[in-house]
């Protein structure tokens, strides 16, 4: 069993529902529409641990600021969301939560663990350059 694999077992004790004002993708479906129909998208995968919340909360606040971004999230103990920890398998220090950035229905950045206010807006300040830069 992967370590991955017990840090999700792990975590499905703790919670299972997530509490945000963000739009909820529940499944692969769901996603694979929001990407590719959106051209901007911010996908937060995690629980309502610490870590996570101060990152929803600071999501719920830039989405004000990034208009041309769609904020959502996904929980992690969803088994649809399998695909999400994926991406971070391989990482030495992955923590929930997982913020994935989509532009195009391509993935242009992803990070682990807390983020800050500064860390975020920075990271969608790029993501719309690398927008404004391509047309």
């Amino acid at each position: 069993m992967s370590a991955l694999t017990l840090r999700c077992k792990r975590i499905t004790t703790i919670n299972d529902v997530l509490y945000t004002n963000l739009r909820h993708i529940e499944s692969i479906t769901e996603f694979q529409k929001v990407i590719g129909e959106i051209e901007n998208v911010l996908i937060i995968c995690g629980n309502m641990g610490v870590d996570s919340i101060q990152v929803y909360r600071i999501s719920e606040k830039l989405e004000a600021l990034y208009p041309k971004v769609k904020f959502f999230d996904m929980e992690f103990e969803n088994p649809e969301s399998k695909f999400v920890c994926e991406l971070f398998e391989h990482e030495k220090d992955n923590t929930v939560p997982y913020v994935v950035y989509y532009q195009n229905g391509e993935m242009v950045n992803r990070t682990s663990g807390i983020q800050t206010w500064e860390q975020m807006t920075e990271k969608l300040d790029k993501l719309l350059l690398i927008e404004v830069s391509s047309n």
